[in-house]
């Protein structure tokens, strides 16, 4: 509540009563706000972290009271307890919540008619004598009681999850994981969950730990922070971390000595969740990862002969001039079994792959076209006129087997294989890629060199150039389809370190205009403004399907999460079906974007679609991707998020017909050259820039890489004296 309210004092007191009213309740658990009845007829108001709270329960909760400037004198919550309700008003309520199937409020009302207070005893051991309740047949008597039946455990279940502060959502999630054991494994190891239950992170195990009494350095606390510590650096894309520096990091995520921090590193290394090598500590999978991947890099280049030396006895096109390094780049796909071609927009870098892709089809090679995410690979099939995949679509993952179908023992059957926006390519996913892939198939890498690294973790495409292992064609002329663009020159100039030019004639119909701004609430506004109006009557965008807003931050006034709740207003307003999970609200027709892979719905992180049918009763949604339908559970919605806007790193290998894209003062911790490059190169045909002079030059300026730790690079090396 902040300076709203004043701390009565640290004496702590206990309600116990009725719940008579859920003023508010979050599905997250973070906040719910309840009027509690006490045995004397008071009403007390309950704030706090109480989630699952229905009308009719009893509630035993523990605080301390404050005033709040508002809403007056309220128990700010620390623990608590829901029992079953024992009057018959709270039986109504209780059964009319919706927790039993085939009770409402009306069957709720008759049946506690008919068996007062003793109805719950009823429904526990006598439940048959339901039929002799008016209107309750032989048919619903036994659905009723089987529901109850059911719930039992369940509602136990609840109860105690409930009363470590664990949200319905979550309740819901845990109970449909591990069913009647639910209770025993939250016991047994709290930090199980962060593992295995989407949702669920360390720091939110730790607080259920804290509340089942588990300490600060219980071995079992401090071998999971360090797992999480690592988990939170390979979100920042390092594959590994100096082993000095991960102590401290643990040390700080736990808030214990450096001491007690390596107790908890070591027991992650007994337990071979964490590996130790070459002075760095990593997650055993991408340790696994970086150690095997150079060995089918060194398998692929070191044939003697390849499927693509075919594409030499094919004549260039006589239709397509090509310049001398486009030549180069494509007699390289003939002589070398991996070659690798990068440049920025607009160099040609299309032509090039198509030509390859004509010499290939002339010459009777089996050709797969590939990228990492599904706009790419459309954008790939439009330019060539041939299909192309996305690399997880064309690995073939099978739910049964948890694991690509194409691998070392059953490889793609291509000759020749061009995969695009390699940039995109994270440590993991290249391991898969390449160890499908078998000796003698020609291998062509394209991507541009200046985008921002891969999401995941890794800098697999910087370390392949730098290993000079691979022909590279660096491609830099600007051709005639890029010389009318401003876009692409604009791109150019932020990559060469220059500021991109504005609009020297405001009326004058072009494809780049930079308006200067720097207030967020005025940009916020002209964001709305421009994509709802101005945008699709001067240029004919739809402004939902056509216009994307991309932003360098999910939080602030022009963060994602503000921007995408004002959009879904203003671009798909009205009461249309529609659901809450948490504080979002998702509806029918919404554009939304997937933040994690499901290989089992076979959608991956970064795919965007629209939400189609909502079921209310089955709780049930649709997504359509490409006008595939994939069906959602509501308790999957944190898999998803709204994508009116979304980051400028989410946008990667994906192109949009035109773009928004603000780049405030306010964002200067995330304002570098590649983040500014990348957003400019995902707009086709218009890009609208806003911001200030002062916070494009700060991008503009800033060259300076983050560095990701991986010894990908130094293993190349290695492995190729080796061997």
């Amino acid at each position: 509540m902040g300076n709203s309210q004043k701390n009565q004092g640290l004496t702590s007191h206990t309600v116990r009563g009725e719940i008579a009213r859920v003023v508010y309740a979050n599905d997250e658990g973070t906040y719910s706000v309840l009027r509690v009845r006490d045995s004397n007829g008071q009403e007390h108001v309950v704030v706090g972290n109480i989630s699952g709270a229905f009308e009719g329960q009893n509630l035993e909760a523990t605080g301390k009271y404050e005033t709040h400037r508002e809403f007056g004198r309220q128990l700010r919550v620390e623990q608590f307890r829901f029992t079953l309700p024992s009057t018959r008003e709270g039986i109504v309520k209780y059964l009319s919540s919706g927790m039993i199937e085939g009770i409402g409020p009306k069957y709720a009302e008759c049946i506690v008619n008919h068996f007062g207070e003793k109805t719950l005893d009823i429904l526990d051991n006598y439940s048959v004598r339901l039929q002799e309740v008016p209107g309750i047949g032989k048919k619903r008597a036994a659905m009723i009681s089987g529901a109850w039946k059911e719930q039992s455990a369940k509602r136990d279940t609840f109860i105690f999850l409930q009363g470590l502060g664990i949200s319905s959502l979550f309740c819901q999630k845990l109970y449909k994981e591990y069913g009647d054991r639910t209770a025993q494994v939250v016991k047994n190891n709290p930090y199980q969950l962060a593992d295995e239950i989407d949702g669920i992170g360390f720091l939110m195990a730790d607080r259920i730990a804290s509340s089942l009494g588990i300490s600060n350095d219980a071995a079992i606390r401090l071998a999971a922070g360090a797992i999480y510590t690592i988990n939170q650096l390979t979100a920042a894309g390092h594959c590994c971390y100096p082993t000095e520096e991960f102590v401290q990091k643990c040390a700080e995520t736990l808030q214990v000595d450096n001491e007690q921090a390596q107790c908890g590193i070591t027991e992650a290394l007994t337990q071979s969740l964490l590996v130790e090598d070459s002075g760095m500590y990593y997650p055993r999978n991408l340790f696994k990862a970086e150690s095997e991947l150079p060995g089918h890099l060194l398998r692929l280049i070191s044939v003697k002969r390849h499927c693509g030396e075919r594409l030499a006895k094919i004549p260039a096109a006589s239709n397509i001039l090509l310049s001398d390094e486009q030549l180069t780049a494509v007699e390289r796909a003939g002589h070398s079994p991996v070659s690798i071609i990068t440049g920025g927009p607009g160099v040609g870098k299309t032509t090039v792959v198509g030509e390859i892709v004509r010499k290939a089809k002339a010459a009777g090679l089996k050709i797969y076209l590939a990228a990492p995410t599904g706009r790419a690979a459309k954008r790939m099939s439009e330019s060539t006129g041939f299909p192309a995949k996305t690399l997880h679509r064309m690995l073939k993952w099978e739910p049964a087997e948890r694991s690509f179908a194409y691998n070392q023992y059953h490889p793609l059957p291509c000759d020749l294989l061009i995969v695009d926006e390699v940039s995109m390519l994270d440590l993991s996913l290249a391991l898969c890629l390449f160890r499908a892939i078998k000796a003698g198939t020609t291998v062509i890498l394209v991507g541009d060199k200046d985008q921002l690294p891969s999401v995941g973790p890794g800098d697999v495409f910087h370390c392949l150039l730098k290993s000079r292992l691979f022909l590279v064609t660096h491609l830099s002329k600007i051709f005639r389809q890029g010389e009318g663009s401003r876009i692409i020159l604009n791109a150019h100039r932020v990559n060469n370190g220059q500021m991109p030019e504005g609009n020297s004639k405001q009326q004058e119909l072009t494809d780049f205009y930079w308006i200067e701004q720097d207030d967020p609430e005025r940009v916020a506004d002209l964001i709305l403004r421009m994509q709802s109006e101005r945008i699709p009557q001067r240029f004919g965008f739809h402004p939902a399907r056509d216009i994307q807003v991309l932003t360098p931050m999910n939080r602030g006034q022009v963060g994602t999460a503000a921007l995408n709740q004002s959009l879904q207003e203003k671009l798909n307003p009205g009461h249309k079906p529609q659901f809450k999970s948490g504080d979002k609200v998702f509806k029918t027709g919404d554009k939304v974007m997937q933040t994690s892979n499901n290989y089992d719905k076979n959608v991956f992180n970064g795919d965007m679609g629209r939400i189609g049918n909502i079921d209310i009763k089955e709780k049930q949604f649709s997504v359509y991707f490409d006008n595939r339908a994939v069906t959602y559970e509501f308790t999957e919605t944190d898999q998803l998020t709204l994508a009116y806007a979304i980051t400028i790193h989410k946008s990667q290998g994906s192109e949009f017909p035109a773009v928004i894209m603000p780049m405030l003062n306010q964002h200067y911790m995330m304002l570098q050259r590649n983040l500014l490059y990348t957003g400019m190169t995902r707009a086709r045909r218009l890009l609208i820039l806003i911001g200030s002079s002062k916070a494009i030059g700060m991008a503009v300026r800033n060259s300076r890489l983050e560095p990701r730790y991986s010894k990908l690079l130094e293993r190349l090396s290695n492995y190729r004296q080796e061997h």
